[in-house]
């Protein structure tokens, strides 16, 4: 009794704080009610030899992810590894095109990660909608969208079909932090 008299008090709160437009708590996912076991999206990302890291912190005034009805907008990332920045210069010249490529799984994950921390549950994802990936490089480097698909193909591998999306792959002067690649993503969910 006393167990669901804490829940309850737990979605009270949510309620309060998503009527002071903190936004609602992530909904728990059929996995995630069963005692947190991986669905078959995580196992997917592990299948591939990868692991999703924690979520990234915000580094500025806004947050990692909005969820408006059935659509969710995760913003911009980069690439973070155990918390940090790597992949910071421009492509064409301190890395490669293939450097790039892995740059872009990178802040694919990182994504996933804050979409994960948004939705609770990755198999909530119905399709991946579109993918805004943005690429810091020399004025001669043209190779963006090769960049971009480490990121298009790792969704794909991921989620089928369901991870095909339309997609733009920018060429940018600079990036915040001087990071070599930036990503925002939209999925609808279940």
């Amino acid at each position: 009794m006393a167990r669901v008299r804490r829940t309850a008090r737990k979605e009270a709160a949510a309620g309060r704080a998503a009527a002071r437009g903190a936004g609602p708590a992530p909904r728990r996912g059929r996995n995630a009610a069963r005692g947190g076991s991986a669905g078959q999206v995580e196992r997917a990302i592990a299948g591939l030899g990868l692991t999703l890291p924690p979520a990234p912190a915000a580094v500025a005034n806004y947050v990692g992810a909005v969820v408006a009805g059935n659509l969710v907008f995760v913003s911009g990332h980069g690439p973070v590894k155990d918390g940090q920045l790597t992949y910071r210069g421009k492509l064409g010249r301190e890395f490669t095109t293939a450097q790039g490529y892995e740059a872009a799984r990178l802040v694919m994950l990182n994504c996933l990660a804050t979409l994960k921390a948004a939705i609770g549950d990755l198999d909530r994802v119905r399709r991946v909608v579109k993918l805004l990936g943005m690429v810091n490089g020399t004025p001669e480097f043209t190779e963006q969208p090769q960049v971009i698909n480490g990121a298009s193909d790792l969704l794909v591998s991921i989620f089928g079909d369901r991870g095909r999306h339309a997609r733009s792959a920018v060429g940018m002067g600079s990036l915040p932090f001087n990071i070599a690649v930036e990503i925002e993503l939209v999925v609808e969910i279940r």
